[in-house]
Parts: structure tokens; sequence; C-alpha cells
């Protein structure tokens, strides 16, 4: 198998600070080769100095390209070669259709004009290859984060792709999206694609790469051959932390108490289409000192009811009873769902979690910023002692607490989001997805946190797609699907097996419910016609 990419002696340095120091790496002709690392090992910064995001002449080092050594000034060098990365963030225009996203760059034209008619023809057999069934002419808004991935894959392949770099890719996914997208990948394989697959979920990277290369402090550990022999996920992860970690979740016994939270017949409906009901009646409580876990398949309505019971953050038409120790609480806004105990930390941290461009501080006490006031003037020693108080116990890497926290590693981010609602001291703490794009040391970190909040007696209620994550660390798990919850298990019971097995029956259950209520409807409306 031919080499089709060499970057020999790569070294990157910010402020004096080394990001790679004689990194060596090389991708053959038609394999996926993963990167694997923690957060801040040199991932990201890696792949940008291939793609030419960090222009020749900032770094040391060379890259050779289909045999010959290249010199990117941009992105646009490397593209022009089939060079073509997908970041973890989408980089998609919500409101332009998929055939406009596609070709947003590089329109087929006709006499100067665009060819309309050959945007849409090509866009769809794009949409062809990677398996989506969606018009070209459909808002990138209105379809989901799966099939948003796929558009992005799409527009790399209107490029004539021929090394495809993928950041995270199924971060943002469920199990089946994320395994229909690593089938596709293993087809763009066999037609003699490269790809370069970096992410955090270990198991998918030891089923789809034919090599994977361990990065740690901005250095090369190891790489290893997948197709030599069988590599275990305990294997990445003592190169990628430099440490054994003999339990993937920490222990803990839970003293789980009374009720703290219950919801009673809680409906939601859809912000902009009036007629569709998203939470249908839903029961739930957690007790003191319980996590309790909420899985279900991308669109089960799992971040619409958090998000709904979190000051109606989502939806319209929002009825039903909340009661906090068993007295009807208002959750009407996001204040007065604050004041009454609850905090909610978002699925999308850069976008809804954070203030990018804030120091670390001010994002810590910017949901509890009347205890660091003084006659409604912040006082900046209190705010400083605050965060830095925070900063220690969370052990939360930065220069200190006035570093831009758009400057963080994933898993310190997110420190800095759970930092924020703990300030409020809730007795409620939603988290969704709170793992998300952090790798696996901090990871565990986070884990030992929430079970630490448990242990201090509140009430957790986790919503994750990682199917191990909610079996490893909930001590009950509640499976949501089409806006209901359709079963639950205790940690003693639970498996995967079980809840993806409630999720199909339940659904089609689900399913022909509505279809026997929209027939007795329409017989109804019949008869009083």
């Amino acid at each position: 198998m031919s080499t089709l990419l060499e970057m020999r002696g790569i070294s990157k340095a910010f402020a004096g600070v080394k990001a790679l120091e004689d990194i060596n790496f090389t991708v053959r002709q038609g394999e996926i080769h993963a990167v694997v690392g923690e957060n801040g090992a040199g991932k990201s910064t890696l792949v940008k100095v291939l793609s030419g995001v960090y222009p020749h002449g900032s770094y040391d080092g060379s890259i050779v390209y289909d045999g010959r050594e290249r010199h990117f000034r941009d992105i646009n060098d490397s593209e022009a070669l089939g060079i073509i990365i997908i970041h973890q963030e989408l980089a998609l225009i919500p409101l332009l259709s998929i055939a406009e996203n596609i070709f947003i760059a590089n329109p087929p034209s006709r006499f100067g004009m665009i060819d309309r008619d050959a945007v849409y023809k090509r866009s769809q057999q794009l949409l062809a290859k990677v398996g989506l069934n969606e018009a070209p002419d459909t808002l990138v808004t209105n379809i989901g984060v799966g099939k948003q991935q796929l558009v992005e894959i799409a527009k790399a392949l209107s490029k004539e792709v021929r090394l495809l770099i993928l950041d995270e890719p199924t971060a943002s996914l469920n199990e089946s999206d994320s395994a229909a997208l690593l089938d596709l990948l293993v087809e763009f394989r066999s037609q003699g694609m490269s790809a370069i697959l970096i992410s955090h979920k270990l198991n998918e990277v030891a089923r789809v790469a034919d090599r994977i290369t361990v990065l740690r402090d901005g250095r090369t550990v190891d790489t290893m051959d997948c197709q030599a022999s069988t590599i275990e996920e305990d294997r990445i992860i003592r190169k990628m932390v430099d440490r054994d970690l003999e339990h993937r979740f920490p222990k803990r016994e839970p003293t789980i108490g009374e009720p703290v939270f219950k919801v009673e017949n809680w409906s939601v409906y859809h912000p902009l289409h009036a007629g569709r009901q998203v939470i249908k009646n839903v029961d739930f409580q957690v007790r003191r000192g319980e996590i309790v876990g909420i899985a279900g398949l991308m669109g089960a309505g799992r971040t619409e009811f958090a998000m709904s019971l979190f000051g109606r953050s989502w939806g319209r038409r929002i009825t039903g009873r909340a009661l906090l120790h068993g007295r009807e609480v208002d959750l009407s806004t996001v204040s007065r769902a604050i004041d009454a105990g609850l905090a909610y930390v978002t699925e999308d941290r850069k976008q809804l979690g954070l203030l990018l461009a804030d120091d670390v501080r001010k994002n810590i006490t910017l949901a509890n910023l009347g205890s660091v006031s003084s006659g409604h003037v912040i006082d900046d020693i209190k705010e400083m002692r605050v965060a830095s108080d925070y900063r220690n116990r969370m052990r939360i890497r930065c220069s200190d607490v006035y570093q831009a926290s758009g400057n963080l590693s994933g898993g310190n981010q997110q420190k800095v989001v759970l930092s924020k609602w703990l300030f409020t001291d809730p007795e409620i703490l939603i988290l969704d997805e709170p793992t998300r794009g952090i790798d696996i040391g901090a990871k565990y970190e986070i884990y030992c946190i929430i079970n630490e909040l448990a242990d201090a007696g509140k009430a957790v209620i986790m919503i994750s797609s990682e199917m191990p994550e909610l079996l490893g660390i909930c001590d009950r798990i509640c499976v949501m699907n089409e806006g209901a919850f359709v079963g639950e298990f205790d940690r003693s019971e639970a498996t995967q097996e079980k809840i993806m097995r409630v999720i199909v029956r339940k659904g089609e259950r689900l399913v022909d419910r509505d279809l026997q209520r929209s027939s007795a409807e329409e017989l109804s409306g019949g008869a009083l016609r």
C-alpha cells in the first residue's frame, strides 16, 4: 500500500509553548488512520497544519503529499489537492438549502451564471452517495444533526476529496447515526479514499481504523497496526493518559433519599409547528442523592423535555405541574427556575453554555451575579475569590481565572460550565450530554464530580447518547421515545439490549396508537359532518 501523506518532524509553538514537538505521521492510500489523545494533546493543531489553516512557515518540519513536498499557504491550497477537513462544529448555513450549502464555494455555472439545474442534479447524486434521502432544496435547519453531518460529507465529496479529515464526526450523533456514518467511511475506503479520523469514542476507532496514532502532550507516543493484531481499548487509554484506569467509571455506593423533584402530566408543543406535541403527558421524579439517566434515540425529546423544565427555554403551550419537596414551583422563566433550585448544563457548551470571549472568572459567576455584588455593583475581589475557589475545587486547568474560556480544552470548558451552575447552589442539576467531545481522562474527572454532587445530596438528571456512560454512572435509567417515557430500569437490571428492546417495541406501539387515534378522529369528524 503506497504512502499518500507523510508529515516529518512537525513542531508548532504558540507564545513559546510547544503544541506539537517533532511529530512524524503517515497516511497510506486507501486507509483510515485514527488520531487519538486527550484534549490538548495536539490533534487539532496537527490537522490545521496539514490543511493550511496554519500556513507554511508558521511551523517547523515538512509535509510530503502524493510524493512531493507541499507548502500550503491556506486551506484553499490543500483543498485544491483533495485534502478536505470536516470540523466538529459544522460549517453549514441553516437558512440555506442542502444544495446551496454543498456548492456555496464552487457552484456549477453556465454563461457566468449559477446553473441551478446542475446544482440540483449534482446535489441529488452526492446525497445518494452518502445515503441521505432528502430533497436538495430542503433547508438545513429542518434536518437533524446526523443528516447535517452527511451534508458536510457530501460537500466534501463535491470537491473531489482524496484525503478526508474528520474531527469528532460522531460527537453529536446517537449510536445508530454514528454506526451509519462509520459504515459510510468504510465504504469510501473500499473505493480508495484515505481518511484521518479524530475521535474520543475509542470503540468506534477500534472498529474502523487500519492504524491508530496516539498523541500525548504534543508528541507521538505510539502508532498501532489494527490489521496486525486486535487493539484493546485499555491499551489505547494507557497510551493516552500515561497511566492505567482500573475502571472506566468511578465506584460509588449511593445513598438515595426521598423524592425531591416531581413532574406531573407535563406536555410541550413545538415552538414553530403549533399542532405538534413533542412531550406527551410525562410523569417523572428524581430523589435526593440519585443520578437518573434519560436514554433515547435522537429526536426522542430528551433535550426538549429538559429545556422546557428549565424556565420554559424550549417549546410552547407548556402544561403540567412541577413539584419540589411536594410543593408546586413556578418554572415559567429561567430566573424563576434558578430561584426554585434548578440548574441546566446545556449539550452545546460553546453556543449556549459559555461566553467564549470572556474569562473563566466571569463565566463562573454569570448565573449568580448577586452573590458577588454589593449594591448592584460587581465586587471584583469577591468574584476573583469565588472563581479561584471553583478553579481549585473542579481542577480547571488554566493559566489563571482571567484566561479566556474559548482558549481552554473541551474538558476544562465543561468544568467551567459546571462551576457556573454549582455556584447557584442548585438542588436539581440537569446534565445534557455532559461529556460530549471530551477525552477519556476528562470524562473520568466529570464522572467523579457528578458522583460527589449526588453524595452531597443533589438530585442529578443526566441525558447521554452514550449507553455505556448511562449504565456506568446512573442509579436508574428512564427510557424516552417519541416524547414519552416508555421504560425504566434500576442500575442492577439495566443493559443496552433491554433499553434498545424497549425503545423499539414501545416505538411501534406509539406509532400504532397514533394511527388508531388519527383514524378515530377522522371517523368522529366524518360523523359530525
